[in-house]
């Protein structure tokens, strides 16, 4: 039989590399980019200069910081070829699907393609951040039969995102309610999408490569697709009139979970949902849609006392994504939007000191050896 060391189910508090990139105390509720706080950076910092903090590990000054948000607003094209390849795909596609395919294509058009090197990957994370917002956008008007929009190079990364897909300049208030919501998703350790990512890169195929194992695993419901979730209970809740803590309590009679709380690593507040809370109060003042935030808050106020649960990221990102203009089904698109920064920055780390990443599996089948039986004799 295996000598393997038994490991948990699904890998949990197993350690698969080391990291200089995220921090997380899931006693404490503590999550930290490069040793800095998740909340001194969603209270002072852009998503531009937090991709250059996951990128080199530092801070930039201020002209590194100009230089940063130039390349990307340089970065923010697509080849025809590209543009095409969106008008071509189904309008009924789901927007993941599209994605993923498209940002697998784009290394077509890489100018560096070949190279697998630390400045080449920069340079590739910093086109992959511009592009995969691009992408989202465009196929998103693309699909409802509205002309795609040239960017702003005046504007942030979150406000040009929000022109690209609403096509109007958005409110200081929107604009930075994504930028926070940017800066809160853009890494988390060795998800399961990070780690496929690394998974990718150690066998030392491309950046694209990587991105695309990525985004197919963020697809996954148990990954990125919980706010879509969460959102679909509240639109069903204002729809039907319900009560929220009764229509919950019934989901919960019939033994189906409540998505948006709870997390694998923290056992107390996720960080990041003491801001999405804050954002969709504030967007749903200022924007005269309170109704997705109190129905939101009663829900968190039952489950926190009838389970000692606690909303996670994905639970106030659901109203506060709604409120900004994005459809439901471009949630996870958008936690793409922000992640690809995190995603990026793994791979450039896994290069620097490589090494195939192969886990061994404990076996558990009939014991050895089983004989072949001809097949005359089955």
């Amino acid at each position: 039989m295996s000598t393997v060391t038994h490991a948990p189910k699904g890998l949990e508090g197993v350690v698969a590399t080391t990291s200089s990139i995220c921090y997380i105390d899931g006693q404490r509720g503590v999550l930290a980019y490069r040793g800095i706080d998740i909340h001194e950076l969603a209270d002072h910092s852009s998503f531009e200069e937090t991709c250059y903090l996951l990128w080199f590990g530092r801070l930039p000054s201020r002209s590194e910081l100009e230089e940063l948000r130039q390349r990307l607003a340089e970065e923010r094209k697509l080849d025809p070829s590209i543009l095409q390849r969106l008008h071509l795909a189904p309008k009924q596609a789901l927007p993941m699907d599209v994605l993923r395919t498209i940002v697998s294509a784009l290394s077509f058009y890489d100018p560096e393609q070949r190279n697998n090197d630390r400045q080449a990957n920069i340079h590739k994370a910093i086109r992959l951040t511009s592009q995969i917002a691009m992408i989202v956008a465009a196929y998103d008007r693309i699909r409802k039969g509205l002309e795609v929009v040239e960017s702003d190079r005046s504007l942030s990364h979150a406000a040009n995102f929000l022109l690209l897909l609403n096509g109007k300049h958005p409110s200081k208030t929107a604009e930075r309610a994504l930028d926070i919501a940017l800066i809160l998703h853009a890494d988390h350790e060795l998800n399961a999408s990070t780690f496929a990512a690394r998974v990718t890169a150690a066998t030392l195929s491309d950046m694209h490569s990587a991105i695309t194992s990525a985004i197919g695993a963020l697809k996954g419901p148990l990954h990125g697709g919980a706010n879509e979730a969460v959102f679909r209970i509240l639109e069903t809740i204002e729809r039907s009139g319900s009560d929220p803590v009764d229509y919950v309590r019934g989901m919960l009679a019939q033994k189906n979970k409540i998505p948006g709380f709870g997390h694998r690593v923290y056992h107390t507040e996720d960080p990041r949902a003491t801001h999405l809370r804050q954002m969709s109060r504030d967007l749903g003042k200022t924007s005269g849609q309170s109704k997705w935030f109190e129905c939101s808050h009663q829900i968190e106020n039952f489950m926190k006392a009838d389970r000692k649960l606690n909303a996670n990221v994905d639970f106030y990102s659901a109203s506060t994504y709604h409120i900004l203009g994005i459809d439901v089904d471009l949630f996870t698109p958008v936690f793409a939007v922000s992640r690809i920064s995190g995603w990026t920055a793994h791979v450039i780390e896994q290069l620097d000191d490589n090494r195939l990443i192969r886990p061994r599996a404990e076996y558990v089948g009939p014991e050895y050896p089983v004989h072949y039986t001809p097949m005359e004799n089955r």
